[in-house]
């Protein structure tokens, strides 16, 4: 891949010189190998990805947990079904459905019409899992995927009835699509990223790790001091931060630069 760092507003008081990193991939390289690397797509062709801190499932580690059968047991008699996204029929209920959940999460015509139909249209989703209530027969949630071989899923949105908030429905959906993943032989399954404490629900899986910005960390409380920091005045490179070298690579450079993933 080709890399392109894009320059960010600097903190010259700080010698902070910030640069966002995009990754292009070049023709014998999938999606699967420029995700490894800690990026995400920033465009839907996928021609072009930035780095980010993201969370992924390593799914070989996954076993259910306590609290996985718990919200499995709130959603008893919601089944879902795996489907190619050139089987599913996008129709004007499922348009509707879609806009009015987006509406309601992301703020009225943050998503409007056109981007909801372009998300769907998109190179972006390969296969679709489409959660039905029993009980009513009613279709209550859908979630795009971009699926490549036995790679990865990448889990992408999802859009879901919110009357079933109370039976935690939504969590329902990322616990089921992990659980299903790593039962069909995945290796990853990725769930986006993670910059606050309410993004922090995606690391309740076992096998869960985070990209740190040299590596897959499995470290849950270098998650949760990143998130953190991020809240406060900051006035150093994180990792020339005595503090974080201290408390996760034994106060030594040396061990993040050998646990660092990349070089040229």
């Amino acid at each position: 891949m080709k890399l392109l760092f894009s320059e960010y507003k600097s903190d010259y008081s700080n010698y902070i010189f910030p640069y966002a990193i995009w990754a292009i991939p070049e023709e014998h390289e999938t999606p699967a190998m420029i995700f490894n690397k800690g990026f995400l797509p920033a465009t839907r062709d996928m021609k072009r990805f930035y780095m980010c801190r993201q969370v992924r499932v390593r799914l070989a580690g996954f076993s259910l947990s306590s609290e996985n059968r718990r919200i499995f047991r709130k959603c008893e008699g919601i089944n879902y079904r795996y489907v190619a996204k050139a089987d599913f029929d996008y129709t004007e209920d499922w348009r509707t459905f879609c806009k009015n959940y987006a509406d309601i999460k992301f703020g009225k015509d943050v998503m409007t019409y056109d981007r909801l139909d372009s998300l769907f249209q998109s190179d972006m989703i390969t296969h679709l899992l489409i959660f039905n209530d029993k009980e009513t027969g009613k279709d209550v949630g859908i979630v795009t995927l971009y699926v490549e071989g036995d790679e990865l899923g990448f889990f992408y949105y999802s859009f879901y009835d919110l009357n079933y908030y109370n039976r935690n429905l939504g969590m329902f959906i990322m616990t089921s699509a992990v659980d299903f993943f790593s039962k069909s032989g995945q290796k990853f399954l990725y769930l986006g990223t993670c910059y606050s404490k309410n993004a922090l629900y995606k690391t309740q899986f076992s096998g869960a790790e985070f990209f740190n910005g040299f590596h897959w960390s499995r470290n849950i409380q270098e998650l949760k001091f990143l998130i953190t920091r991020d809240q406060g005045t900051v006035s150093q490179h994180l990792i020339e931060t005595e503090e974080y070298q201290e408390l996760f690579y034994q106060g030594d450079l040396k061990t993040i630069v050998e646990e660092g993933d990349y070089e040229f």
